[in-house]
């Protein structure tokens, strides 16, 4: 019965989601008729977010269950699993993911046409109309190829698991977060392709769009910070960003919802960047449809990538050609409609902006060009691999004059400003710099790029707060401690990149019970090694007595795990955090002489990638908020305002209009 409630609600959805869309394109004719056609558009947002949200509530009971007779639980679930993990496993494969994809594509429009009335008539149709446009494609999806509740003609006795490297704590939030960064991007689409039909460009559309673009970001912000903290600690390689294409397919929105972000607040504080701001509404969910694409067309194999079904990849693709294609047409024949905002000096924060949107773009065409690359030359039969050696070059080259002018960007004034006025911040972030880049070089000799990066971190973090001087801290807006805390966490997350690449100190040793081995400072004792189970695996566990100095040692337990629903072998790392660094051990094999192999990485201040990464989100929290607020004194003020002209119109005996009905 699960099933057929979960398969009944999506169909209705969908027939929602048709209703939707012409409701909107009816709402877009003038006059009295098409406005009343138009009042449907939002219910049925509300009621196809319900009924998106009902059917992905029902296959989360169905795993939590284990109900066998539905082939996607009976292929990524087994009785034996803890609950946990059972329930991660509803997004833990490809129809699930997309459920849940959907269900918060859903839920968002939903949230939008029930909430949302900034909006001029004809922009707000026309976005509810596209944003339809988009769910039908992947209710589509769903229902003709990916059915999530497809069942099986005899129930299975018993499942056959999830991939064991995807149990794991990281499952319940990297996918979640992101889906619903990808899909807050999903409506900045569909707001800026309905101000563009609408030929509502505004500020007052960007005011509207811009938390949509902040959420999504947020939200995408974490979701790669915990799947590179997941894939750091789970996966036993000791890195924490490989340039994975899967990894990659994460990054590429994230570059591109940033450029967005700054253009949107440009949009909507100085009525420019409006041309800019369209594309990179299209840009942005683009490059969020391109990952789906990567992640589900079975062109990639990762531990991240859910299908191998080419079918489906082309499904995809062509709904990546249908929206991304139908939007580029659009906006060629609706380009000219668009105004010109107001003009800006070459010294003004605008500027600034622009030349860090234009540093972003470049950054993103080198990290497509490179995700691409391989699997174009692998459809010739030619192998070839794209890393660290062309990634990490190639963007400094933009990445370095972008992160000058993030520091410099917030000091200048709006419109016209003359560097003069800011002389000495520029100064003082000139001689932190070269102060860094000297004491870096006296300590060791190290990569450029290493010591560029610690250079431009301590830097950019003493930049960050520069704009609070000569101002009273109680009155600075919210949303500028938001920019503060973003532009501060991006120094941290920079600090620990370049110091991990810089420090880090690495022992790779066969060992046996009793014998010590030396790293740095470290002490690592092998105490024994033994066998131990847990719900669904058996493992080796080596107990390592680690210390420093003279510190009391610190037990922990890496393990090599087996793993039987489904049959598999993982490496389980043990960490030891300290305030400057993580100590890092991994357990491998033993070989004939009964030694065992272990490997230890001390890795200084790599916790602060992670630290800039959650001081970023909070950042575009702040930034919320702080908007919120404003919004909320702004309309407080319109009203009260409103009421005084109506006391002096009663008072001064003028007639008053009468009340709508």
């Amino acid at each position: 019965m699960i099933a057929e409630l979960g398969l009944a609600a999506l169909w209705l959805a969908t027939a929602l989601a048709v209703l939707q869309i012409v409701s909107g394109v009816l709402g877009l004719r003038a006059g009295e008729k098409g406005a009343a056609l138009a009042i449907y558009a939002r219910p049925a947002a509300v009621v196809q977010a319900f009924l998106a949200v009902l059917a992905f509530f029902l296959l989360l009971w169905a795993f939590a269950i284990t109900d066998l007779s539905i082939k996607l639980v009976a292929t990524n679930s087994h009785s034996m699993k803890p609950m946990l993990y059972k329930l991660t496993g509803t997004w833990g494969n490809h129809e699930g993911s997309m459920l849940l994809w959907v269900a918060v594509l859903a839920l968002s429009g939903g949230l939008l046409a029930g909430l949302e009335r900034r909006l001029p008539h004809k922009t707000m149709s026309a976005t509810l109309a596209v944003q339809g446009f988009v769910a039908l494609g992947f209710y589509a999806f769903l229902l003709l190829s990916s059915n999530p509740f497809e069942r099986l003609p005899i129930p299975a006795v018993e499942g056959t698991g999830l991939n064991p490297l995807l149990q794991d704590i990281g499952l319940a939030i990297h996918p979640p977060t992101l889906y619903v960064g990808y899909v807050g991007l999903s409506v900045a689409f569909s707001l800026a392709m309905g101000a563009l039909i609408a030929k509502q460009v505004t500020p007052d559309f960007a005011k509207v769009m811009r938390p949509w673009v902040l959420f999504a970001w947020v939200f995408l912000t974490l979701g790669i910070t915990a799947g590179s903290y997941w894939a750091y600690y789970e996966l036993g390689w000791g890195g924490w960003w490989f340039w994975d294409p899967v990894e990659n397919s994460s990054l590429m929105p994230w570059l591109a919802a940033t450029a967005l972000l700054h253009s949107v607040s440009v949009l909507a504080a100085r009525d420019a960047l409006r041309t800019w701001t369209i594309m990179l509404g299209v840009l942005a969910f683009s490059m969020s449809m391109l990952g789906t694409f990567l992640v589900r067309s079975g062109v990639l194999t990762s531990v991240h990538a859910f299908a191998v079904d080419p079918e489906r990849g082309s499904f995809i693709l062509l709904l990546l050609g249908l929206y991304i294609g139908g939007a580029l047409a659009i906006f060629a024949v609706r380009a000219g409609s668009i105004t010109e905002g107001k003009r800006f000096s070459v010294t003004s924060r605008e500027s600034a902006l622009v030349f860090n949107n234009v540093m972003l773009s470049a950054i993103l065409a080198i990290v497509l060009l490179g995700t691409l690359y391989p699997l174009l030359t692998e459809a010739f039969d030619v192998r070839v691999s794209v890393g660290p050696p062309y990634f990490n070059p190639a963007g400094a080259i933009f990445a370095i004059p972008m992160f000058i002018v993030m520091g410099v960007g917030p000091l200048l004034r709006w419109k016209q400003d003359k560097p003069a006025r800011i002389q000495f911040e520029l100064s003082l972030i000139a001689a932190v710099a070269i102060a860094v880049v000297s004491v870096v070089a006296i300590l060791g000799d190290y990569s450029i790029l290493a010591v560029l990066g610690l250079a431009l971190s301590v830097a950019l973090g003493i930049a960050a707060f520069l704009p609070l001087r000569g101002r009273k801290i109680g009155r600075v807006p919210l949303a500028t401690w938001g920019m503060i805390m973003a532009h501060f966490g991006v120094a941290v997350s920079l600090f620990g990149m370049a110091s991990e690449s810089a420090f880090t100190e690495e022992r790779l040793a066969a060992v046996t019970p009793g014998s010590t081995e030396q790293l740095g400072d470290w002490n690592i004792e092998l105490m024994g090694v033994d066998p131990v189970a847990g719900p669904n695996w058996t493992a080796v566990e080596a107990r390592l007595a680690v210390s420093r100095g003279d510190e009391e040692p610190t037990i922990i337990n890496p393990q090599a795990r087996n793993f039987w629903a489904p049959a598999q072998a993982t490496s389980e790392s043990a960490l030891v955090t300290r305030w400057d660094g993580q100590l890092y051990a991994v357990i491998g094999e033993q070989s004939e002489d009964g030694r065992w192999q272990l490997r230890v990485w001390w890795k200084p201040f790599v916790t602060f990638i992670w630290y800039g990464g959650l001081l970023i989100s909070l950042g575009g929290v702040l930034s919320i908020v702080g908007r919120v607020r404003l919004d909320l004194k702004r309309r407080s003020a319109v009203r009260k305002g409103k009421a005084r002209r109506d006391d002096k119109a009663a008072l001064s005996g003028a007639p008053q209009p009468e009340p709508a009905e």
